[in-house]
């Protein structure tokens, strides 16, 4: 699954980067959008809708909502200084496997119980992570499984990972939106490209990104892109294995 950087990426240390790439972009604002988009379409669905596949695979539409509530406990764990006991909780819970087996005991856990009241338990504490976030600002320090981390660039990690998992529930986008919220997912996953030290080199091209990785270059589509970006680009669309991998930031 698609994550923040959350369980995932704490698994290894963000690499030091020189400047600040997306400083003219406001990743709380973003996340409220991104957040009110998916609540929005989520509270409007019926029955069906929430049994519908998404594209996230193996998970329906409810139970990527179930892991969007469940995560909540990791966030809040980062803002309260308590990422010790959180790995405490999981460790009691049995959870053992990295963030995969997270993922699966959030939704897991949440399969049985009345979709309203998921859905309030998300909406409640994702309110409360994005009013945190915000008040702590862009340049303060978070604590995370891997170490003090900045407010800005997580919150930037949640912007990604909130755009993914609307596009994976069938969320809407205007088309006056769309090609601004493409840009700032492209330049998200550019810089975290960056930090991570990734062997793809990457540049904007006109209304394309060229890459270059281990010898080989090619120009893709913006949206083409940010879905292998965030390891959602279907198997059917040519692109080396090597450079699919590559680019896979943001999952």
């Amino acid at each position: 699954m698609p994550e923040p950087r959350g369980i995932a990426d704490d698994m290894t240390s963000p690499s030091e980067t020189a400047g600040d790439p997306l400083a003219d972009l406001d990743p709380f604002a973003i996340f409220d959008a991104e957040a009110e988009r998916l609540d929005r379409h989520l509270s409007g669905l019926d029955a069906e809708g929430w049994e519908r596949p998404s594209r996230a695979a193996g998970w329906s539409v409810r139970d990527v909502l179930g892991h969007l509530a469940g995560e909540e406990l990791y966030n809040h764990a980062c803002l309260d200084g308590d990422v010790d006991g959180f790995s405490v909780m999981l460790r009691r819970e049995g959870v053992e496997g990295g963030f995969d087996a997270f993922n699966e005991w959030c939704v897991r856990r949440r399969r049985d119980l009345p979709v309203e009241e998921v859905l309030r338990e998300w909406r409640r504490a994702n309110g409360e992570t994005r009013e945190r976030m915000r008040a702590l600002g862009r340049e303060a320090d978070l604590e995370t499984l891997a170490g003090p981390y900045p407010v800005g660039m997580q919150t930037f990690h949640y912007d990604a990972e909130y755009a993914t998992h609307a596009d994976d529930v069938g969320a809407p986008v205007s088309p006056e939106e769309a090609d601004g919220r493409a840009w700032w997912r492209a330049r998200v996953a550019m810089a975290v490209l960056a930090e991570q030290g990734s062997h793809a080199q990457v540049e904007p091209v006109g209304e394309r990104i060229w890459v270059h990785v281990f010898g080989t270059s090619t120009e893709m589509t913006l949206p083409a892109f940010v879905e292998a970006t965030a390891g959602r680009l279907p198997e059917d669309v040519p692109l080396d294995r090597r450079v699919r991998a590559a680019l896979r930031c943001l999952a």
